[in-house]
């Protein structure tokens, strides 16, 4: 290919990689609010987190873009930009599958642990950020990091907007040099590369998190330190 495609090319992957970290941030944000309050005491917060999750992991990613692209201007009379729009739908529709991988690591604790706070006379607050969460997020991360993959494969439908991603960008490529199997072929090996880095960066949270757990990293049992038994609030706050 010649520089000018190159350049073409090398723009679609930044605009890829921008909509990524901004859907996923949204994502993420969406995924941890929605997903704590499934697990709320009032049926009322458990009900609406709910009917937010199943809405939107039973709708199409593709055309909520559409919706939120097209409709909303011709709902409320304002348009986002195809970036932003392009980050709402994906943010809030894998923020819904995320707040099941939420809710989910969170049942997972162990009920002692959460009446242990009780007993402390800590806050639900408390409970949930000293307690929970430092238990139940470690268990999160390899979901999440399924989860960003196809996030990141799921960029690529922003490309009906007419947003120059890295799948907009092949075809503009394709048309030029009237051939698909090289610039598809290219554009196959980059989004393997991202995802490949994309897990690599979550297995070392995921070993980082479990480190400070007192958790296995990895090491062979020879290789594992030893660590004294204690009693009371462990690493991370949990209760033993």
């Amino acid at each position: 290919m010649t520089t000018g495609l190159w350049e073409l090319v090398l723009q679609g992957i930044w605009v890829t990689v921008q909509l990524l970290v901004l859907s996923a941030l949204l994502g993420a944000t969406v995924a941890f609010v929605v997903g704590i309050a499934r697990t709320h005491r009032l049926w009322i917060v458990r009900f609406l987190a709910g009917f937010y999750t199943e809405v939107f992991r039973g709708t199409s990613a593709l055309i909520m873009i559409f919706w939120v692209f097209f409709v909303l201007p011709v709902a409320f009379g304002w348009q986002l930009v195809p970036l932003w729009a392009g980050t709402l739908a994906l943010g809030l529709t894998y923020g819904a599958y995320g707040a099941e991988i939420v809710r989910g690591a969170l049942n997972s604790v162990d009920p002692a642990q959460r009446e242990g706070g009780i007993a402390l006379s800590f806050t639900p607050w408390q409970r949930m950020r000293l307690i929970l969460l430092p238990q139940a997020v470690p268990e999160m991360i390899p979901p999440f990091s399924n989860l960003l993959v196809e996030l990141l494969k799921g960029t690529a439908l922003v490309s009906v907007m007419g947003m120059g991603d890295l799948a907009f960008s092949a075809n503009l490529v394709r048309l030029a040099l009237k051939e698909s199997a090289e610039i598809y072929t290219y554009v196959l090996l980059i989004y393997f590369v991202i995802a490949f880095l994309l897990t690599r960066l979550m297995r070392g949270l995921e070993r980082r998190l479990n480190a400070g757990l007192g958790k296995s990293t990895g090491h062979t049992p020879e290789q594992e330190p030893r660590r004294p038994e204690t009693t009371g609030v462990g690493a991370g706050g949990a209760v033993g």
